[in-house]
């Protein structure tokens, strides 16, 4: 899983799509030249990303790492270690009797990284401007939506550092959900005002990625210096950065980011070994190798435990029709898809324990649940959750208690005699979900079906998770933290990310005969009880309810969690690494060593 993801994650409330590999670089020659020569002069990290940044506007941010992670700040922010809030931009915050209001005092004399003050009105245009805009399509919504009628909080000024948040009805994560960015009313206001040709707000594509850099004006740690696609992300500290030490020192002490830009695992761990990066995520299959290289090499391998994310496939569960009236999935596979018998059979016949031994090297576990481990409102086995421990008599038995069948050579066929046959993607370049694919592939076949295994461009592969819905199952992950309320965007049948079962997104043409499932909607229900529910013992039943039923209807089958490692080099001091966290969470307070 990407590290930066959890930089300061809790900006982004929500789940995000991850790519499972972060801190490598790939570099031609001359480049990396170029890179060496930079850093003899300015104080710089490198690490890398395994793909281009869709966009460098908070709101429309869907996978993780994002550049945004290090560019805004919000009021409150999540500490890497312990996953408690802490303040951001607000100094501080008081929250009412009935627990329906929070008053946030904003830290004195905040400004953008273009000099000009941050207040109050930023905070107000952000919320009432921005999220809370029906008109503007952003995942960050989901999670602030409250109860069963889905209301939204209101946000209002007091004075010059002062806003009041208020929502109908008490909110177990009321405060977790204010750490979204914060966004510059004097820069964006006109934008969000202003509509284009088909009447929408020119907002939708302000600070796309062919924008100039001097033009994002942030909050955060860093500003954005360069974008070349397809090659590097260059950030510069922000010299209106609010943080100080206890010294009074500015912070970031690091005076650049570089993020490279690399689609292949292999050329990171090359350039990595050759001094060309100062981290790397440690995937088990190269684990043993730099261990033998730590003390040589002049980096540490940080271990912090179980991910906090997940790693699953998923299968397309969507009965709609598109804008032309063509079924989003082929119909004879939609109906294996949605049996769930089928689900269930697949789940039995995925052999994680070899998964684990061959392609995580001894290095993970089972992984049954959606919510991290980390998280107190976890559901462990041992407490009751349903697993699928390999079984293959067990799925075979599932699928002809279904109604499939099997042909003399040991096909699986459907009742109508058609083969079971179907294509799974995943990311392209990452060496273990392709390792993954691969076996999931042979496992299958085990029972019966045949699996195209494709890994493809990430950007394509969100494209087809998105917008044109077209696939059939993935194998992909998710960001994890503490609060199963984060992953709103995913559960709720209305979610941005509720990629299994999409259903319209704003300003999309109409999607004819959109089903929502029973079991869809009581996942709906207890999402909604369990960001009402205050009393800590009852929200876990309620998340214990709800892992049960992700776990018996299979929307994702989840697959390994593997340890959480990264590789940093040890002229990076300061590192206080975490599954929740990452290398860099605390990124504003990390010096490098003098030479």
């Amino acid at each position: 899983m990407m590290k930066y993801s959890a930089i300061k994650r809790i900006r982004f409330s929500g789940f995000f799509l991850v790519l499972l590999f972060v801190g490598a670089i790939a570099l031609s020659s001359c480049s990396a030249l170029r890179i060496k020569s930079a850093s003899a002069q300015v104080p710089q990290v490198v690490t890398s990303i395994l793909s281009d940044p869709k966009t460098f506007n908070p709101p429309f941010v869907q996978e993780a790492p994002s550049p945004t992670s290090i560019m805004f700040d919000g009021l409150v922010t999540e500490n890497g270690l312990t996953g408690k809030i802490e303040p951001d931009l607000a100094e501080s915050w008081t929250i009412s009797e009935d627990k329906k209001k929070i008053v946030f005092t904003l830290k004195p004399n905040l400004k953008w990284s273009d000099g000009k003050p941050l207040t109050a009105d930023d905070v107000i245009f952000t919320y009432n401007e921005i999220y809370l805009n029906e008109r503007i399509p952003t995942d960050s919504r989901d999670v602030l939506r409250i109860g069963a009628s889905r209301a939204l909080p209101t946000v209002k000024k007091l004075d010059g550092r002062r806003v009041e948040f208020t929502v109908p009805e008490p909110f177990a994560p009321f405060l977790r959900v204010t750490g979204l960015p914060i966004l510059p009313a004097h820069i964006l206001r006109k934008y969000v005002n202003q509509k284009n040709q088909d009447g929408k707000p020119v907002f939708l594509t302000t600070w796309g990625v062919n924008t100039p850099p001097n033009e994002i004006v942030v909050n955060g740690p860093y500003t954005l210096e360069r974008y070349d696609t397809s090659q590097r992300i260059i950030f510069r500290r922000n010299p209106y950065f609010w943080r100080k030490d206890s010294q009074g020192r500015q912070q970031p002490y690091i005076e650049r980011m570089v993020w490279q830009i690399v689609e292949s695992t292999d050329v990171a761990l090359m350039q990595f070994r050759s001094g060309s990066l100062d981290s790397i995520s440690v995937q088990p299959d190269i684990f043993s190798l730099l261990k033998r290289e730590e003390k040589r090499g002049n980096f540490t391998i940080y271990n912090g435990g179980p991910a906090s994310g997940t790693n699953f496939i998923s299968f397309n569960l969507n009965k709609a029709k598109n804008a032309n009236g063509q079924p989003i999935v082929n119909p004879i596979k939609s109906r294996w898809f949605n049996t769930r018998e089928f689900r269930q059979a697949v789940a039995y016949a995925i052999d994680r324990q070899t998964m684990i031994n061959n392609v995580f090297r001894g290095l993970g576990k089972p992984q049954n649940s959606p919510i991290s481990v980390q998280s107190p409102y976890y559901l462990s086995p041992e407490k009751g959750l349903k697993v699928y421990n390999y079984n293959l008599e067990k799925a075979k038995e599932l699928l002809q208690k279904a109604g499939f069948k099997y042909n003399a050579d040991g096909q699986l066929l459907d009742w109508d005699g058609n083969r079971v046959r179907f294509t799974l993607m995943t990311n392209s370049g990452n060496k273990i979900r392709e390792a993954m694919g691969a076996q999931i592939k042979q496992d299958l076949s085990t029972i019966g079906i045949q699996v195209d295994f494709t890994p493809i461009n990430f950007g394509t592969l969100v494209d087809k998770l998105s917008n044109t819905r077209d696939w059939e199952c993935y194998l992909l992950g998710l960001t994890g933290g503490v609060e199963p309320n984060d992953g709103a965007n995913v559960w709720n049948s209305t979610g941005g990310l509720h990629s299994f079962n999409q259903g319209p997104t704003p300003g999309e043409p109409p999607i004819n005969g959109w089903v929502v499932s029973d079991w869809e909607k009581e996942i709906d229900r207890l999402m909604i009880a369990g960001a009402q529910e205050l009393d800590e013992n009852k929200r876990k039943e309620i998340y214990a309810k709800f892992q049960n039923i992700v776990q018996e209807e299979l929307p994702v089958i989840y697959l390994v969690n593997p340890l959480s490692l990264a590789a940093v080099r040890d002229r990076i001091k300061g590192i206080k690494y975490s599954a929740l966290g990452g290398a860099f969470w605390n990124i504003y307070e990390l010096p490098l060593a003098k030479n």
